[in-house]
């Protein structure tokens, strides 16, 4: 007896069929990277938030404590915290520190000696707000 050759198929996908689940495939990819890559970036501003907070907050507890600005980021390393943290954006400790005018000096007698008043990104791209990040 011979087999019947019309119900003795191969057993696999058609080419059809493998073109269909790639395509299909390639479309989810093309949604899910656009997604990620944007979770990436807001994780990141959302660090970058922290860390400058996180920066104002010790250089005002500097002011209070030593009745004076610090002059660099270094003079908070020891006592306020152990490194400078990293700006997200730029992936070093490079942040822009924005030095005092006179008039913001904590008192009179320290009118020569400024310091650094509030600290920025060193990045000049633009967050996803529209707002570039050496802005916040």
């Amino acid at each position: 007896m011979k087999p019947n050759s019309k119900t003795n198929h191969s057993r696999g996908f058609t080419l059809l069929e493998l073109i269909i689940v790639i395509s299909i495939m390639a479309i989810l990819v093309s949604i899910a990277v656009p997604n990620f890559s944007n979770a990436i970036k807001q994780s990141r501003e959302a660090v970058l938030r922290q860390n400058l907070f996180t920066l104002r907050k010790l250089i005002s507890e500097y002011n209070i404590d030593k009745q004076k600005r610090p002059q660099s980021l270094d003079d908070l390393k020891g006592q306020y915290f152990k490194e400078i943290p990293v700006d997200p954006m730029t992936r070093h400790a490079d942040w822009t520190a924005d030095q005092c005018a006179e008039d913001e000096i904590a008192s009179p007698d320290q009118q020569d000696e400024g310091g650094i008043c509030d600290v920025h990104s060193s990045s000049a791209q633009i967050g996803s707000d529209g707002i570039p990040y050496n802005q916040y």
